[in-house]
């Protein structure tokens, strides 16, 4: 009996651009206090209405002066006035100079200021006068207004994300509240009879066969630092009609259901069947190691327009870990309206020697070392989730690849990865 060739493996850049060549941005969108709005998407480009700095200000505490007037150290100047931050001064006449201070407004007539450590009081005069101890230069430790942002600029694109540093941007904007895309929707399960929950059962009493449900932190976890909100529904039982029930509640109120296990094609795998009844789904053999199963879909809603994204992860933690990188973390994005940008890959030393090449890209579990070099976890199994807690990143190792002592890696940050 022939049996018909297997598909040749998709590569993992073929199967990144397919998977985002089928998200169509949410179009939610929500208003959100600036306060409240770290890690979130922008639904709008943000256009400055103001000058920031909005007027010509001084960068020192020190003296505003005519620098015509201080152009010999030594120069003497009578203080008329003293300006604080949030106060404007009057006009410098020739002679004259203002004590200032940092982020006070520069008064009209003066074009530079000199720091006070550079000027002394003049003794034994009835006027207050100083010396200054320096020459002074046009423009000497002034903030121009608008040298931060000009009015009319776009400071900040739609689809970026907010970090402290945008937020206060926002804020120097005058800026309140901002309009964000709303949080993706997801539900997540996982299947599988042998699953079991922490504190379920105490370790002295598991069953032959049952393993605790790691995947189900993990994701759940990845997905809150993703922005989204998260419906845990738990572990599914290997029965098709409560795989069934499960994906039909999930698909009506989420914009992405996402499990782990259960889509290989065994006859204890129901989510494939289960999601092509009520959807479509396919079925990628990726050219990665680890994670090469993965699943992508769609299932219809009963209620409401249109149809739920599903993604299958690999059940072994490894896999499902890395495979959640790689393509679910930019699915997410995708559908907030952001760009996935991977992580930059840094060139570092290995040290040590991997001499059997996979036909696959690997995805190598490292940790730099006092030397500055990459060390490898011994045992790089897909269901070793201590190489994961051990290393600080991976090492992407191309297909055919053997690695010698000494060898420029490109090594990809966990902590940049994750953030």
């Amino acid at each position: 009996m022939s049996t018909a060739p297997r598909a040749p493996l998709m590569s993992l850049d073929d199967a990144l651009q397919a998977l985002l060549a089928r998200i169509t941005p949410l179009s939610a969108v929500e208003s959100v206090a600036t306060l409240d709005a770290d890690g979130r998407i922008l639904a709008q480009d943000l256009v400055s209405a103001l000058q920031v700095p909005a007027f010509d200000n001084s960068s020192m505490d020190g003296y505003a002066v005519r620098s015509d007037d201080v152009q010999h150290i030594g120069s003497e100047l009578t203080v008329t006035q003293r300006i604080a931050a949030g106060h404007f001064g009057e006009a410098l006449l020739p002679g004259q100079t203002a004590r200032i201070f940092t982020g006070a407004p520069v008064p009209p007539g003066a074009d530079a200021i000199v720091m006070q450590e550079q000027v002394q009081p003049v003794s034994g005069q009835d006027s207050q006068r100083v010396r200054f101890l320096t020459t002074a230069q046009p423009g000497q430790w002034i903030r121009r207004s608008g040298e931060d942002v000009v009015a009319g600029d776009t400071v900040l694109r739609r689809g970026q994300k907010l970090g402290p540093a945008e937020l206060g941007l926002a804020a120097s904007l005058g800026l309140a509240h901002v309009n964000v895309v709303a949080r993706p929707k997801v539900a997540l399960f996982s299947t599988g009879d042998e699953l079991v929950m922490p504190g379920d059962v105490a370790p002295a009493d598991m069953p032959p066969g049952a393993i605790y449900n790691s995947n189900r932190f993990f994701l759940r976890a990845l997905l809150h630092r993703l922005g989204c909100e998260v419906s845990d529904l738990g572990i599914v039982p290997d029965r098709r009609e409560a795989t069934v029930a499960a994906l039909k509640t999930a698909a009506d109120h989420h914009d992405l259901i996402l499990t782990s296990g259960g889509v290989s094609v065994g006859e204890e795998d129901h989510v494939k069947p289960a999601v092509q009844s009520l959807g479509e789904l396919s079925l990628w053999q990726i050219a990665m190691k680890p994670g090469k199963p993965f699943a992508y879909g769609h299932v219809r809603r009963d209620t409401g327009p249109g149809a739920a994204h599903f993604v299958g992860l690999p059940g072994n933690p490894v896999s499902s870990f890395v495979t959640f990188l790689l393509l679910v973390k930019p699915l997410i994005l995708a559908l907030q309206g952001a760009v996935s940008k991977p992580p930059v890959p840094y060139q570092l030393p290995a040290h040590f020697e991997l001499t059997k090449a996979d036909k696959r890209r690997e995805f190598l579990r490292v940790r730099r070392n006092a030397q500055g070099g990459l060390d490898l976890f011994p045992n790089q199994s897909s269901g070793v989730l201590t190489s994961v807690v051990w290393g600080d990143g991976v090492v992407d190792n191309p297909a055919g690849q053997t690695i010698n002592h000494g060898d420029l890696l490109h090594f990809w940050s966990f902590s940049e990865w994750l953030s």
